[in-house]
C-alpha cells in the first residue's frame, strides 16, 4: 500500500525485512522442535538462534540467480551460521515456512484492524448517547419521511460495526492457522510434533488437514470481512456527505485551522475525508474478488495465489486499518448542528406528520381509504404551493390546511388533530431502543447526554476541530 494510506505500525509489520524475520522464526522454531525430538543437537539449535541472520540485499542478490525466493533466503541465512545450516529446513517445503509465517503476520495485522474497530465503536456509542434525544429528519429515497434522532442513526452505525467486529474476529481465527506437513500435507518427512510446536509458539493453530498449502477459503473469508467492513464505513461516509450538503447542513467533517477546501473557492468546506473512505472501500472490494479467485488452486497446490497475496493481504489489512482510524477521527471531531436538524424537521410545514394525521382520522371513525385520500390531497396541495413559491413551506402550510378543514375537524376534533403534530410522539420509544442495545452501559453513561435544542437556538457542537 502506498505510504499515503499506511500507518507506521502496518508499514513495519508488512515490511520485506519483517516478513523475512518471520520466515526465520519459523525455521528456528522447527529446529528447536527437532531438537526436542532428538534429531537436531540442542546446541546446534541454540547456535542457530544466536547467529542466524540475513540482509534483504543479499537475499535479492541470490534470488537473481536461483529465481526462488525461499531458496535464496535459506542461502543467505546459511552464510551466517556455518555448518549448522544443514539443520535448517529439515523435512520442510517452502509453503510450510511461507504459509505459517503469513498466518502469523496476517493474524497480527487483523489484530490492529480489530483494535481500531473497537476504538471506533467506542467513539460512536458515546456520540449516540450524547445525541439520543436530538431530533432530525429521517429520510427514505432521499425524501423527508418522519423524524428520528441523530443518536438513533449513530446507534444503528454502532450496532452495524458490532457485526463487522464479529466477522473480523472469525476471519482472524480462520487466518491464524499454520501448517508444517510437507510437500503434499502427508507429514512424510516431518513429525507432526514439529508443526504443533511451531504453531503454538507463534500463537497459531495447526491446520487439521492441509495440502502443500493452507486452504485459501480461509483467506477469502478474511477478504470478505474486510470488504464488508469497508462497505459499512462507506455507508456511513456517504451519509456524512449527504448531511454536509449546503441545503441540508446538519453535520460537517472536522475542518481544522489552516485546512483549505478548494484551491479556487475560499468558502469551501468539502467532505473530502468521507469521499476518500468511499473510494478506498471500492479498492477493498476489489481485493475480495482476488482472494475468492485464489481458492481454486490446482490439486495439492499451484502458485497462482502467491503473487496476488504479496499484494492484497498486506494492502487490504493496511487499508482497512487506515480507513477505520480515519473514520474514528471524523467521528471524534465532527461538527454537529442540532438547530439545523430541528429546522429541517419543521421546514415543510408539518408534512412529516401526515401518517399521524391519517391515523388520528382512522381512529376517529373515518375509513382508511377516505382518510388517506383527504390527507394526501392536502399534502400535495401544500407541496405544490411551496414549490411554486420556491420554498419548502408556504401558507397555508399542510398543518394549517388540516386544521382548517371543517370535515376533518368534525370527524376527529381539533384537539386530536393538533396532537397529531406533536414531535415528541415520534421519539418517545427511542429510549426503549437504546435500552435494548444497552447503549448507556456501553457508553459508560449514567444519564442521557442528549443535545436537544429549541428552534432558533444556536446548535453547533464542535469538539477538537
Amino acid at each position: 500500500m502506498i505510504g499515503r494510506y499506511t500507518r507506521p505500525h502496518m508499514a513495519a509489520l508488512w515490511s520485506q525485512e519483517n516478513q523475512y524475520r518471520r520466515w526465520l522464526e519459523v525455521e528456528l522454531l522447527a529446529c528447536e522442535a527437532w531438537a526436542e525430538l532428538g534429531r537436531v543437537p540442542r546446541e546446534a539449535a541454540r547456535r542457530l538462534r544466536e547467529r542466524a541472520s540475513f540482509t534483504v540485499e543479499r537475499i535479492r542478490e541470490l534470488e537473481r540467480v536461483s529465481d526462488h525466493e525461499l531458496i535464496a533466503f535459506l542461502q543467505a541465512v546459511s552464510e551466517t551460521v556455518g555448518e549448522d545450516a544443514r539443520y535448517l529446513h529439515l523435512g520442510l517445503t517452502s509453503s510450510d515456512v511461507m504459509d505459517t509465517a503469513l498466518a502469523s503476520l496476517s493474524a497480527e495485522a487483523m489484530d490492529h484492524v480489530i483494535r481500531g474497530v473497537e476504538g471506533l465503536r467506542q467513539a460512536l456509542v458515546g456520540e449516540a448517547w450524547r445525541y439520543r434525544d436530538t431530533p432530525m429528519m429521517g429520510r427514505t429515497h432521499g425524501v423527508h419521511a418522519e423524524p428520528i434522532t441523530f443518536g438513533l442513526k449513530l446507534a444503528r452505525w454502532w450496532d452495524q460495526m458490532g457485526r463487522d467486529l464479529e466477522r473480523l474476529y472469525r476471519a482472524r481465527s480462520a487466518l491464524a492457522v499454520g501448517k508444517i506437513s510437507g510437500a503434499v500435507g502427508t507429514f512424510a518427512h516431518v513429525d507432526p510434533f514439529v508443526e504443533a510446536y511451531v504453531c503454538e509458539r507463534l500463537g497459531l493453530r495447526p491446520a487439521p488437514v492441509s495440502s502443500q498449502v493452507v486452504a485459501r477459503d480461509r483467506h477469502a473469508e478474511a477478504a470478505a470481512a474486510l470488504a464488508i467492513l469497508g462497505a459499512s464505513l462507506e455507508q456511513f461516509a456517504v451519509e456524512i456527505r449527504l448531511m454536509q450538503q449546503t441545503e441540508v447542513g446538519e453535520l460537517e467533517e472536522p475542518f481544522p485551522t489552516g485546512q483549505r477546501g478548494s484551491s479556487a473557492m475560499p468558502h469551501k468546506r468539502n467532505p473530502m475525508r468521507s469521499e476518500r473512505i468511499v473510494g478506498l472501500a471500492r479498492v477493498l472490494r476489489g481485493y475480495a474478488t482476488t482472494a475468492f479467485e485464489n481458492v481454486a488452486l490446482w490439486h495439492e497446490r499451484d502458485i497462482s495465489h502467491s503473487s496476488t497475496e504479496r499484494i492484497w493481504l498486506a494492502d487490504a489489512t493496511t487499508l482497512a486499518d487506515y480507513m477505520v482510524d480515519l473514520f474514528r477521527r471524523i467521528v471524534e471531531h465532527w461538527r454537529v448542528y442540532p438547530a439545523r436538524m430541528r429546522a429541517n424537521v419543521e421546514a415543510t410545514g408539518g408534512l412529516v406528520f401526515s401518517e399521524r394525521v391519517l391515523l388520528a382520522l382512522v381512529e376517529a371513525g373515518m375509513s382508511r381509504e377516505q382518510a388517506y385520500t383527504r390527507v394526501q390531497a392536502h399534502a400535495m396541495a401544500a407541496r405544490e404551493a411551496a414549490s411554486a413559491a420556491g420554498r419548502l413551506a408556504t401558507p397555508p402550510t399542510f398543518r394549517e390546511r388540516i386544521l382548517s378543514d371543517p370535515e376533518l375537524v368534525a370527524v376527529a376534533g381539533r384537539e386530536r388533530l393538533e396532537a397529531a403534530f406533536d414531535l415528541s410522539a415520534f421519539l418517545e420509544r427511542i429510549g426503549a431502543i437504546f435500552d435494548r442495545l444497552e447503549i448507556a452501559r456501553h457508553a459508560g453513561a449514567s444519564s442521557p447526554g442528549s443535545v436537544a435544542h429549541e428552534p432558533g437556538q444556536v446548535g453547533t457542537e464542535e469538539r477538537g476541530s
